[in-house]
């Protein structure tokens, strides 16, 4: 009976590591100049019309994607360099944008660079305030996992 247990144990340690996901993550920040012009001109945000006017963040980002094995698929130090480089570049501007649109931006490129993945952007000014946003695999011949 102690055999058949240990063999039971494998077979399902075995395929618990074949159905889980993983996922890396890089983060970086990056100065911002922004604004919310509704916050000027709709009474519900009366409190808070000082956001109407340009107004510095530290912005910060998080980044989580799929990889598909565990030995670098994508290796973290060169991804953050490069999200990072697309900042320095003047790829990405802040102007007016909440953070779900620069979410919303960054995404279009890791779709092109990374295409068949899940990711997950987070942004938040300051790392107070923020929004996660998550995107799913586009390719629909990619099974769509689910981001913890």
């Amino acid at each position: 009976m102690e055999v058949q247990l240990v063999h039971l144990e494998w077979y399902l340690i075995q395929g618990a590591k074949m159905n889980h996901k993983n996922f890396i993550w890089v983060s970086f920040q990056k100065e911002g100049i922004h604004k919310y012009p509704a916050a000027l001109t709709e009474p519900e945000l009366k409190e808070v019309e000082f956001l109407g006017y340009p107004h510095r963040h530290m912005f910060h980002f998080r980044v989580e994607i799929d990889v598909f094995h565990n030995d670098r698929d994508i290796e973290f130090i060169l991804l953050k360099r490069e999200l990072e480089g697309l900042y320095n570049d003047g790829t990405l501007e802040l102007d007016h944008k909440s953070c779900e649109m620069m979410a919303d931006d960054l995404s279009e490129y890791i779709y092109d660079t990374y295409p068949g993945r899940n990711f997950q952007i987070t942004v938040s000014e300051d790392g107070e305030n923020g929004a996660i946003c998550t995107y799913p695999v586009k390719d629909s011949n990619v099974i769509v996992g689910e981001i913890h």
